[in-house]
């Protein structure tokens, strides 16, 4: 009896623990190998067109999902980031594809819960959710070499002509002869060498690394959004550069563009907010900017940037459903 007790104690819990996380699928309609990044942090060490992550966490610290970074294999193709939610004891699907435009978006395709999700194909890889990257990238190279060689000759031959002509004239006679001999061809030789050669190389591991910790600021100690914020000096540079542009949509690309690799301040997202001429743009640039911001704490201050009030409800649900 204490034995179906603890037994049913034990599936109990199993049932429990496997309510409080969810699955993930991602992959491409066009069959890209990509990498997947959760939260900063890759989960498949090589490329793959479908990736699969199992046991992620559903906790408080989790409550509206995931920030995803897609790092395609094939390099033109970049990065793209999205956002996705996971929920307790459901397995999500979603596919990354192109839209009419050719831009690579999220799509949806379904949430069952896990005792409903379909079987995993034997073919495919099952990745846990982890917080530590794989091992780092190792690559080698193995050379061979092949040699051909070829060796041409002629031998020699030889040819003798004898030619022999008489010639009479009247009775006393007279007589002609030629002989040609010894016309021989000579002995001919040569030696032709191929060298082919074979490289292979293996690269395996880790392409995506965790980004460094955040650096501390003595005027600042909140949550924060990404490692180190633009200098000053920088920043006023590029001020310059996005100002200079005519067209909203060029100072736009440019700010976006500059994001990529940059961190700011809140102070300096608004900054650039305030460069733009129409209240879209800035929403555009403000709900872009969170994912580059450092002192995330004080996003709110964003706001007075705004003029209507649609727009600060609308970046307060983008920040809301945004995973940090």
């Amino acid at each position: 009896m204490k034995t179906k007790l603890l037994l049913l104690a034990l599936i109990a819990f199993a049932m429990r623990v496997s309510a409080q996380t969810g699955n993930l699928i991602v992959f491409t309609e066009g069959g890209e190998k990509f990498s997947l990044v959760l939260n900063g942090v890759l989960q498949n060490a090589s490329p793959e067109t479908n990736v699969k992550v199992t046991d992620l966490p559903a906790s408080p610290d989790y409550p509206t999902g995931y920030k995803m970074k897609i790092i395609f294999a094939d390099a033109a193709l970049g990065t793209k980031d999205f956002n996705t939610a996971v929920q307790n004891g459901i397995e999500r699907t979603v596919t990354i594809k192109k839209n009419n435009k050719g831009e690579y978006v999220q799509r949806p395709i379904s949430d069952v819960p896990l005792a409903q999700a379909p079987p995993t194909p034997s073919t495919q890889i099952v990745h846990v959710y982890s917080t530590t990257p794989p091992a780092a990238t190792t690559t080698s190279t193995t050379v061979s070499r092949s040699t051909t060689t070829t060796t041409n000759s002629t031998q020699p031959t030889g040819e003798n002509v004898n030619i022999s002509m008489g010639v009479n004239t009247n009775e006393n006679g007279g007589g002609m002869n030629v002989n040609v001999s010894g016309m021989d061809n000579g002995m001919s030789s040569g030696t032709t060498t191929t060298t082919t050669t074979h490289t292979t190389t293996t690269t395996s591991g880790n392409i995506y690394q965790t980004p460094p910790p955040p650096a501390p600021r003595p005027d600042y100690s909140g949550p924060v959004g990404c490692p180190v914020a633009m200098s000053q000096n920088d920043f006023q540079r590029l001020k310059s550069t996005i100002d200079s542009k005519s067209f909203e949509d060029s100072k736009l690309t440019i700010a976006k563009q500059v994001l990529n690799n940059n961190c700011l301040m809140t102070s300096q997202v608004k900054d650039i907010m305030l460069l733009f001429s129409f209240e879209a743009t800035r929403l555009d640039f403000a709900k872009y900017a969170y994912g580059y911001t450092y002192d995330i704490g004080n996003y709110y201050l964003v706001n007075d940037a705004f003029t209507f009030e649609s727009s600060i409800n609308d970046l307060n649900t983008y920040i809301s459903s945004y995973r940090r």
